[in-house]
């Protein structure tokens, strides 16, 4: 795909606050798609990545806690606990969530979707100007008295 070229000066003018704003609409909506296809939302996927991540290390309210701070749609993350219990993905051996061997497999699904859905998104961007575009992305944040620092 091409893009039309402007001149320095052109691009210099422009609001971040607006091409940051429609950066981060296409993206998220694009994953949120993508999820879609296998009946997840962003919040299922974050429980699942994390669990995935440290198997039987989180608790409900631990993992809530930490992806609370993420979350921008008032997520009901019990309701979301409920889905994948109903599923048959997540389980609670000792109050600690683990995926079932059905959850691990719905992830994978949903990692291929979103790994096609983020190559898309790179196409075309150098890893190293992808890097910058976070860093000033950071400083801008960290200029405004914003957390800058990477999720974890």
């Amino acid at each position: 795909m091409t893009i039309t070229e402007y001149s320095r000066d052109q691009l210099a003018s422009q609001p971040i606050g607006y091409w940051s704003g429609i950066a981060n609409e296409i993206t998220v909506g694009s994953i949120r798609a993508a999820l879609a296809e296998e009946e997840l939302t962003q919040p299922h996927w974050w429980i699942l990545n994390h669990v995935a991540g440290a198997p039987e290390q989180w608790n409900r309210d631990a993992l809530t806690a930490k992806l609370s701070r993420f979350d921008r749609q008032d997520t009901d993350f019990e309701a979301v606990y409920a889905d994948l219990h109903a599923r048959g993905w997540i389980v609670e051996p000792q109050g600690r969530l683990a995926l079932t061997d059905a959850g691990e497999a719905g992830r994978r699904r949903a990692a291929a979707r979103n790994r096609k859905v983020h190559e898309r998104m790179h196409e075309g961007v150098a890893t190293d100007d992808f890097v910058t575009a976070l860093n000033v992305l950071r400083r801008m944040i960290a200029n405004l008295g914003g957390d800058s620092d990477l999720p974890q």
